[in-house]
């Protein structure tokens, strides 16, 4: 009876704390619709940067037991992982923030492969002896509202320059709160909505309230795993420089194109303004007003296959996609920012699986080009 009794007060005493520590989690773990909670303090402690390198790209991955990373929707930890929350800036170092989508991050291409990795190993030299430093805050997902969430951020690592990639499949408003990281922080999301009024619509799932029992360790199991998952992958990551995986054989972008000219529904000739999300174009600009910034209209893949006199490639009509780069100048020279138009910079053979991903080739032809723009606007 003596064990018996000791063996319920155990397991009561056991069930007691775990309640406590979930009533405390939840205090401290306020509504999604606001920040600053005890899980976004877990995700900004990382091992990155001290024990370890910490990454030249945001984690993003499908196969963590190949790439050694994983897909995981804590911004404060990605950001916490990168090596641009390493070290303090260097007196003679001119620093070149590169946001944008799986283009920028770098499907299929090493680090030093990137934009941001080709970049770098050119050693240029900005006017007033500064060395060029590039940090790659790119991110797979194609939508503005993904790129806000990270523009929003980078003031505080105080870039010399920021360059926004995009391209025009980021812009319509069905595209803008459908990437996971974008629909996995209401927080932030509605946060972004409040500062730049942002039209969302309200009844999106993104910007669901999540229940009290969602905010429990319970409820945040699978994101408190994935923080620590990380934090264990970090040190493969420093071991091998892996940060995916380089399949030797995948399925190429297409060259011979479908007849259909529609794009997200909208039919020629005229695109609908209303449709895209330029008021979240402005506030990725407004975002980092304080710092120089250079837009840049990426390049696709231009084909040369059937019903190439319709269609660029997979995801554009020739008639939607035209209409865009004029709508981007004129509203780009209405609202005084720096624009750089690179479409058609790359041939057909140098893009991989994708209309928007290049490689190395085609990868050092952006960075020629970006790279004079750069020190045009450096020395400027």
């Amino acid at each position: 009876m003596r064990d018996a009794r000791f063996i319920r007060n155990v397991i009561l005493k056991a069930l007691a704390l775990f309640v406590a520590a979930n009533l405390v989690f939840v205090a401290w773990n306020p509504a999604p619709q606001k920040s600053g909670g005890i899980t976004d303090l877990l995700g900004s402690l990382s091992a990155y940067n001290l024990l370890f390198p910490g990454r030249e790209r945001f984690p993003f991955g499908e196969d963590p037991a190949r790439s050694y990373n994983l897909s995981l929707y804590s911004l404060p930890a990605m950001l916490a992982s990168h090596e641009i929350a390493g070290d303090a800036k260097a007196s003679d170092e001119y620093r070149v923030v590169l946001v944008g989508d799986s283009s920028v991050w770098g499907i299929l291409l090493r680090p030093e492969q990137t934009l941001a990795g080709q970049l770098n190993a050119a050693n240029l030299a900005i006017c007033g002896g500064r060395r060029l430093r590039a940090f790659n805050l790119g991110y797979p997902t194609i939508a503005l509202t993904k790129d806000l969430m990270v523009l929003n951020q980078v003031n505080r690592y105080h870039p010399d320059l920021v360059v926004w990639l995009t391209t025009l499949e980021a812009f319509p408003r069905d595209k803008q709160l459908a990437s996971p990281i974008v629909s996995n922080n209401p927080a932030i999301l509605s946060g972004l909505a409040a500062r730049y009024h942002l039209q969302f619509n309200p009844n999106d799932p993104a910007l669901a309230r999540t229940d009290w029992w969602g905010r429990t360790i319970i409820g945040q199991r699978r994101p408190l795993a994935d923080l620590m998952r990380l934090q264990f992958y970090g040190v493969l990551w420093a071991a091998t420089g892996i940060d995916q995986e380089y399949p030797t054989n995948y399925e190429r972008a297409q060259r011979d194109l479908d007849s259909d000219v529609t794009f997200h529904g909208w039919q020629p000739p005229t695109l609908p303004p209303e449709g895209l999300a330029l008021d979240v174009l402005d506030a990725g600009m407004n975002a980092v007003a304080a710092t120089p910034a250079l837009l840049v209209n990426e390049p696709i893949l231009v084909s040369t296959g059937k019903n190439s006199d319709l269609r660029y490639n997979f995801f554009y009509p020739r008639w939607v996609y035209d209409q865009y780069r004029q709508l981007l100048v004129k509203r780009s020279q209405q609202k005084g920012w720096s624009y750089l138009d690179l479409w058609n910079l790359a041939p057909e053979s140098e893009f991989t699986n994708s209309a928007i991903h290049l490689t190395p080739a085609g990868e050092a032809l952006l960075t020629q080009r970006l790279g004079a723009a750069i020190l045009q606007k450096a020395c400027r």
